[in-house]
């Protein structure tokens, strides 16, 4: 567990004490492409600041827009959906609705090719999955942001509910639903979707059965945090490149590996067990009549 949970504040590491960074704290400034040049995580008039987090020896992303950095994810991206040379431009937070009009939710990016009448000729849907967080995170944001210059080597490790990446609930509560909802429409259309997710994310998820670029229909475009010593600051880097076709991917994340069900039996059994070495205090039908 490292002493110091936060990785990046306001877009910088804790202990970078430079001119910038402390202006970006001083303002609770966005660096990476945000709505508005405020960050607005949590909370619009009291963000929560923390770009991403430390976990042993990784960093993992818990912000969504910190992908934004220099648009790269949308370069990526839009290498998957179009040919060489396209026009293109992204958009950002598009409504989908289904056939009954319903939302099954907003697009992150929708990248849009047109020609040279400006009339659009294709499209893909670009996704960014940062990580939940188990635990308090804004205890110690609020502790470090209080003295920054004398806490930024805190030693946090004693405290309780220490924030750690959330990883499960990650692919449960909010990947798999986007696949299913979101993503089952743009299969149905035969659109292309890729998502941007950190490495750490995309390790801790089912080994996905990879095909060739040119059969895919999602391109998994992981993500790495570098650190740059001279400026003492973290840069989006690609590491590497997925693609999977969209139900076998599905159907890996969504469906959990069977364990042995002679366990599931021996559980059942101590259960059974407990009930019939403590009858319940309540008194039986027979007792009644």
């Amino acid at each position: 567990m490292p002493k110091q949970p936060l990785a990046e504040v306001f877009g910088f590491p804790p202990d970078n004490l430079s001119p910038e960074a402390e202006r970006y704290r001083r303002n609770r400034l966005c660096p990476y492409n945000n709505k508005v040049p405020s960050c607005t995580k949590d909370k619009a008039n009291d963000p929560l600041g923390v770009c991403s987090v430390f976990e042993g020896n990784e960093i993992a992303i818990t912000c969504p827009i910190r992908f934004r950095q220099d648009w790269l994810i949308a370069e990526d991206a839009a290498s998957f959906f179009f040919p060489e040379n396209t026009t293109w431009t992204s958009l950002t937070e598009i409504r989908l609705n289904d056939k009954n009009g319903m939302s099954a939710g907003n697009i992150d990016v929708v990248l849009v090719a047109y020609n040279d009448r400006g009339r659009i000729i294709d499209f893909g849907a670009l996704e960014i999955q940062a990580v939940y967080i188990s635990g308090n995170v804004r205890q110690p944001f609020e502790y470090y942001m209080e003295d920054p210059s004398n806490r930024s080597n805190m030693d946090w490790a004693g405290q309780k509910n220490y924030p750690r990446p959330d990883y499960l609930s990650s692919s449960r509560k909010r990947l798999a639903p986007q696949l299913i909802y979101k993503g089952g429409i743009l299969k149905n259309w035969n659109k292309k979707q890729a998502v941007a997710l950190h490495k750490g994310f995309f390790n801790r998820l089912p080994t996905l059965p990879e095909v060739d670029k040119a059969e895919a229909d999602i391109a998994w475009l992981i993500y790495d945090l570098k650190h740059n010593p001279e400026t003492n600051s973290y840069h989006l880097s690609r590491s590497r490149t997925v693609y999977t076709q969209f139900y076998p991917a599905l159907e890996m994340i969504t469906i959990p590996e069977t364990g042995a069900i002679e366990d599931f039996i021996g559980h059942l059994q101590s259960k059974l067990d407990e009930r019939l070495d403590n009858p319940p205090d309540a008194p039986s039908l027979l007792d009644i009549l």
